[in-house]
């Protein structure tokens, strides 16, 4: 991520702002931070994931939504733009055009090399802090392996690797699964 400029911006203006932005941009506490393109990988993974738990959930009491719908985690000031997103019952709007939500139960990331850590460390922190929040995975680009963080009821985050071709990833926060051979058809892993 590239900081776009030093200017301090308030969160109506970064919403005006996005709102007419050829690119997205995260809000970062008064700083508008601009989000770098994705690779076919990044976009088959996430499309893969997404198509595979919208048809899982469809009829059910959740909304499932793609990387243009953003976050907003009041405790750090801060949005942001994860890949998937699920919500549990009546999404919570943070305003009336419906462009960003609170209430998340499962955040998904797919990873990149530029972003892995912060998506790892800086991101989960702040997710952590939204209260409906229980279920963070993060899917590698480079291999058959997804990182998969869930909420106990002592409210302990575990981590749990799900690793190598015939593995099944299982949700904890929401009955779904899906086989890694599954999520990864069609991916081209490359040396890196």
């Amino acid at each position: 991520m590239i900081l776009t400029t030093t200017k301090r911006y308030s969160v109506a203006e970064y919403l005006e702002l996005e709102e007419k932005a050829e690119f997205k941009s995260e809000f970062v506490d008064g700083e508008i931070l601009a989000m770098a393109g994705a690779s076919a990988n990044h976009n088959i993974l996430t499309a893969k994931f997404l198509a595979r738990i919208f048809l899982a959930l469809e009829d059910l009491d959740y909304y499932v939504f793609m990387s243009d719908m953003r976050v907003w985690m009041p405790v750090y000031n801060r949005y942001t733009y994860p890949d998937v997103v699920v919500v549990a019952g009546q999404p919570i709007f943070t305003d009336q055009k419906q462009t960003g939500i609170t209430n998340p139960c499962l955040i998904v990331e797919v990873l990149s090399d530029s972003t892995g850590g912060y998506d790892r460390e800086n991101k989960f922190k702040l997710y952590r802090s939204i209260p409906s929040f229980r279920e963070y995975i993060l899917i590698s680009q480079n291999g058959y392996a997804v990182e998969q963080y869930a909420k106990q009821a002592n409210g302990k985050w575990i981590l749990a690797d799900c690793m190598g071709e015939d593995k099944i990833l299982k949700l904890e926060s929401i009955n779904f699964e899906i086989s890694l051979r599954d999520l990864y058809k069609r991916v081209v892993f490359t040396d890196s």
